[in-house]
């Protein structure tokens, strides 16, 4: 079976006052029905590559790839309007703070409905039934009521459910979340993991999930790619994670506080010790 997902060199590139800069420089995976994290610090090109993929990124800066297939179809060759009827529709994406994402003026079960309304034909009942299911599946009680609710009248957590909830109503076939737990409390982050796994699993679908957080992208993933300015450093099962042999990985790594903890001082990255291919 072909991959859902084939990404060969892609680049992405800003002009600079001292010239182009590559902030995705050769990046190359492929991907399944699976899921699939992409770590690395603030500024590693991770949601540059996640907007890539939607062609989301716009002038000046420009995106190549010498192969770009979406479950057969040939990115490359789509225009912005036929990249409208795959946005949403067959790939989504939740972005990082719901704050910024969802619109002010808008109740949440409006919202939510417009982004199935943009790609399917629903009579009222129908529309308001998928949109209270949906908003179920994300575990918010009494979704009738929250429906009704602007976003400034909601929690940061059921915001993030929220942002989920319209991304998955049209049922995509990739999923791509970017740091989609970096503005919840603790409490609250692996339940909003949990639903985002759930609902893959049930579905089928294809995950990319963005984060800077190790442990938690080797707990919900099934393979990891590890990137820093903009270039693709390793690959590794997500179980195998402890056992990356490249050192800016081990030096992630090390330097993730532990509970058991009993160093006197965290290690820093050695960058001189090693350098991107």
């Amino acid at each position: 079976m072909a991959p859902l997902l084939e990404i060969e060199n892609l680049t992405v590139t800003f002009p600079t006052p001292s010239g182009p800069v590559n902030v995705v420089d050769g990046v190359s995976f492929t991907l399944n029905r699976e899921r699939l994290g992409i770590v690395g610090e603030s500024g590693s090109g991770k949601s540059m590559t996640g907007r890539s993929i939607l062609k989301l990124i716009r002038a000046p800066g420009t995106v190549k790839a010498d192969r770009f297939v979406f479950d057969g179809l040939d990115l490359n060759k789509y225009s912005e309007r036929q990249m409208r009827t795959l946005r949403g529709a067959r790939i989504s994406m939740v972005m990082q703070d719901p704050k910024f994402s969802l619109n002010p003026v808008m109740n949440v079960g409006t919202q939510i409905a417009e982004a199935l309304k943009t790609h399917q034909k629903l009579n009222r009942k129908s529309l308001r039934e998928r949109v209270f299911s949906m908003l179920e599946s994300v575990r918010i009680d009494d979704p009738e009521r929250v429906a009704r609710l602007f976003p400034h009248e909601i929690s940061g957590g059921m915001g993030q459910r929220v942002m989920i909830a319209m991304m998955l109503i049209p049922e995509p076939d990739l999923l791509i979340a970017d740091e989609p737990t970096s503005a919840l409390d603790v409490s609250v982050q692996s339940q909003v993991l949990d639903i985002i796994d759930n609902l893959v699993t049930a579905k089928g679908m294809g995950l990319i999930l963005i984060s800077h957080d190790l442990n938690l992208v080797s707990s919900y993933c099934d393979r990891i790619l590890v990137m820093n300015s903009g270039r693709m450093l390793e690959e590794c099962a997500a179980g195998q994670l402890q056992n990356a042999e490249h050192p800016y990985t081990r030096g992630l790594l090390a330097a993730m506080p532990r509970l058991d903890e009993n160093r006197d001082l965290l290690p820093v990255l050695d960058r001189a010790s090693w350098s991107a291919p």
